[in-house]
């Protein structure tokens, strides 16, 4: 942890040693979030050519890539061999660093055991240390990434829906591209947190314009995953014929992508049982089953 606390000392020093080299690389272009791995080796592969910033903001998003596999000891060794660099790097390399330490302490991929009000504090302390440089530097997205992070650390309901508008204000505030593509994101959590506090009309309206967006964008699984947290809320608003409509049509376009969903299959025993009809529910609890582990 003494390393962790040497990292929030470096990130507020504002003066340099020297002029750092700006970063070109194209992050998002190598990401595929489902496949870490490939990821990874993308990263090491851009590491041969890379240059100045570049090098150290590669290897950020290689650490990333193995929080998404859960090995968070994993994430901070390679980060932790990264500090030394800090004090001559960029604004970007320190905001993305902040991002992956705080990442690497609260995310989705934690499980609440191994959430503490010691690593919440110092998740919280990181991406508050990388909001503030974003903001600082004009890094828009980063500081879009920064509180939208900060509901992994808050994670009452409340605490969520504050963080989700304040990301959204940030969003619509931008100009800039990388910052605007966050707007589908941000309303799926608007509208999730929305959902959680019982405001169903209210999250319905967030969750629909996230759909919108992402039917703008190439992403199909993006958009199918909108399309189902629109009708988990037609089904709270017990709209279930809706609902059902949806969810079937979901199932449907899955199973031709060869991705079948047990969210789909979770919300169609409900709603099935919920008309009585348990020899169709029984059919999705047989195909929730039968999905690998």
């Amino acid at each position: 942890m003494a390393a962790m606390k040497a990292w929030l000392l470096i990130a507020t020093m504002l003066a340099m040693n020297s002029a750092p080299a700006l970063a070109t690389v194209d992050v998002a272009a190598l990401w595929d979030f489902n496949q870490p791995a490939v990821s990874e080796q993308r990263f090491r592969d851009a590491l041969a050519t890379a240059q100045g910033d570049d090098v150290l903001i590669l290897q950020t998003q290689i650490a990333r890539t193995w929080g998404l596999r859960g090995d968070f000891e994993k994430t901070r060794s390679i980060l932790l061999q990264l500090e030394s660099e800090l004090p001559r790097a960029g604004a970007e390399v320190r905001v993305r660093h902040a991002l992956e330490l705080g990442r690497s302490l609260a995310s989705p991929k934690h499980q609440p055991e191994q959430q503490t009000e010691t690593t919440r504090r110092q998740a919280r302390s990181a991406f508050a240390q990388a909001l503030a440089i974003a903001r600082s530097s004009e890094l828009d997205a980063l500081a879009i990434d920064a509180v939208h992070m900060l509901a992994f650390v808050d994670t009452a309901p409340a605490d969520q829906l504050k963080w989700a508008q304040e990301a959204l204000a940030l969003v619509l505030a931008s100009k800039q591209p990388a910052a605007r593509r966050w707007e589908a994101s941000i309303r799926n959590n608007l509208g999730y947190a929305l959902h959680q506090l019982g405001r169903y009309d209210e999250a319905l309206v967030q969750l629909q314009q996230a759909v919108v967006l992402r039917r703008q964008g190439s992403n199909r699984r993006a958009e199918r995953e909108a399309r189902w947290m629109v009708a988990w809320t037609l089904r709270s608003l017990n709209r279930s014929d809706e609902a059902l409509a949806m969810q079937l049509q979901l199932e449907a376009e899955n199973d031709a992508a060869s991705t079948p969903d047990g969210f789909v299959f979770d919300e169609l025993v409900l709603l099935y049982r919920a008309r009585g009809d348990n020899e169709r529910a029984a059919h999705f609890v047989q195909r929730r089953a039968a999905l690998p582990k």
